[in-house]
């Protein structure tokens, strides 16, 4: 089945690309990049078809199309908040993973005042949170792997 052009598909895409510059996709990478999928909206049975396309084995659905999904657009900052609490509520986080979380930042234009403004949801809603103070924890620790 052909891949539906989306802004998810887009970054999903993106961040793919970057797993893949060294032409592997590590254990830590496929997790992050199944957290991302499921934030970013990417069906699990459109994976597999997403890394021939990262590849360069599959036709890109992007390439002949005039949209551009390129750039910041409305709903960033809560795809990327969506994906962040994801890859912040995963039992295991890498530094791949912290990483590929930082390409989608930049991916999507995140500026400092956005991520500062996530931040402080997030450590909100850790206290009405049964996860919410592991969730801080991998915060915290993300902020030390990729300060802004």
């Amino acid at each position: 089945m052909a891949l539906e052009p989306s802004r998810g598909l887009y970054l999903y895409l993106r961040v793919l690309n970057e797993a893949l510059d060294d032409e592997i996709i590590t254990d830590d990478e496929a997790q992050i990049l199944h957290v991302m999928a499921s934030a970013l909206g990417v069906r699990p049975s459109d994976t597999a078809e997403c890394i021939s396309v990262a590849r360069g084995e599959a036709r890109n659905p992007f390439d002949d199309l005039e949209e551009d999904y390129s750039g910041h657009r409305m709903g960033d900052v809560a795809t990327y908040q969506a994906a962040l609490i994801a890859a912040l509520d995963d039992e295991i986080i890498t530094e791949d993973e912290w990483s590929m979380l930082n390409s989608l930042r930049t991916i999507i234009g995140i500026q400092e005042d956005q991520h500062t403004m996530i931040e402080e949801a997030i450590r909100s809603m850790a206290e009405v949170d049964a996860e919410g103070n592991r969730r801080i924890e991998r915060l915290n620790r993300f902020n030390t792997v990729c300060p802004y």
